[in-house]
């Protein structure tokens, strides 16, 4: 099992690497320092000294990825690439270009927030989504199996804003049950989470519910289970012992796989609750066009989804044996 987990690890660290140079080239090629530059700056009235002013204080003045005035190591070192995007393979994130705040320390600060309100938005969407699924796919083919797969369909069918406006006119406006933005630190921060937490779980509940239950359907439909039903086990027992424990892949699949976002929260349900997490914290960088927090912003969504992946499949080895013994 140790030698899967290392191989694992060593397979993703060329896709690392290719990450970090994709992510150079959209930013520094793609969009370009002067591009960069007069964003910043303002698209009118911008004269040619003042972005090459701009650029020589942020570092943007040298080439891209090879410096042919500079010798030996220098014509490496002395890049926009090396500069600025090898650093974030030991998440030294630089400075911003608009304001220049350290961003390492934005992403640990803003990160607690980001936990704040997704881990519970994550437990309890599980718990609910899997506790429907298996009572649909429990009395399926009745009337409540039916009703629940339409209003499971016509909540996939809205957008998440509809739940957010509608939860903060609702509870908060109308009601006025908890507050509809803010955030405040400790055991104070409980008030102004509980309503993006319910609107979370409610929103996403839809198709997590549609998933788990074609999940459970199918395994109901193997030769083990009715080998345990044709000894006698009750349906309950057959579902809730045999058919869950052998869907935990499919599950895990797509519980596993999220765990590493849970760092990044929820760009929408951030901003629309002014909760100063990491979604929060990268749709103010897109608005300000600040590059250098939406590049860092970017890497770090890519080793986040690189790292779910790793945990997924490591997780595979705890709950199949074949994965294990190949």
């Amino acid at each position: 099992m140790l030698t899967y987990i290392i191989r694992r690890i060593l397979y993703a660290i060329p896709i690392v690497i290719g990450v970090n140079l994709l992510t150079a080239i959209l930013f520094f090629y793609v969009n370009t320092p002067d591009d960069m530059a007069r964003k910043i700056l303002g698209e009118k009235n911008v004269t040619p000294a003042a972005i090459e002013n701009w650029k020589a204080d942020h570092g943007y003045n040298l080439p891209t990825f090879l410096n042919t005035k500079e010798e030996s190591i220098g014509k490496v070192t002395q890049t926009i690439f090396f500069q600025k995007s090898v650093p974030l393979f030991w998440f030294d994130f630089g400075r911003s270009d608009r304001n220049n705040i350290d961003i390492g320390n934005e992403i640990k600060t803003r990160m607690w927030a980001s936990l704040a309100i997704s881990v519970p938005m994550f437990i309890l969407g599980i718990y609910v989504d899997l506790f429907i699924a298996m009572m649909l796919a429990y009395y399926r083919g009745t009337y409540l199996d039916l009703w629940g797969l339409i209003i499971g369909v016509v909540m996939m069918s809205v957008s998440t804003l509809f739940y957010i406006i509608g939860g903060q006119f609702i509870f908060g406006k109308v009601l006025k049950l908890f507050p509809i933005s803010g955030y405040d630190t400790g055991l104070h921060s409980i008030k102004f989470l509980i309503l993006p937490v319910i609107i979370g779980v409610i929103s996403s509940a839809g198709a997590g519910i549609r998933f788990y239950r074609t999940v459970f359907l199918e395994e109901m439909n193997k030769d083990y289970i009715r080998t345990a039903r044709a000894k006698g086990l009750s349906e309950g027992k057959v579902l809730f012992k045999h058919a869950l424990k052998n869907s935990m892949i499919p599950i895990l699949t797509n519980v596993v796989v999220s765990i590493p976002f849970l760092f990044y929260g929820s760009l929408i349900m951030e901003t629309f609750f002014a909760i100063p997490g990491l979604g929060n914290f990268t749709i103010e960088a897109i608005q300000a066009q600040d590059f250098a927090i939406v590049r860092s912003m970017v890497y770090l969504g890519s080793i986040l989804y690189i790292i779910g992946l790793i945990l997924t499949d490591i997780s595979y080895t705890l709950v199949d044996p074949r994965v294990r013994f190949e």
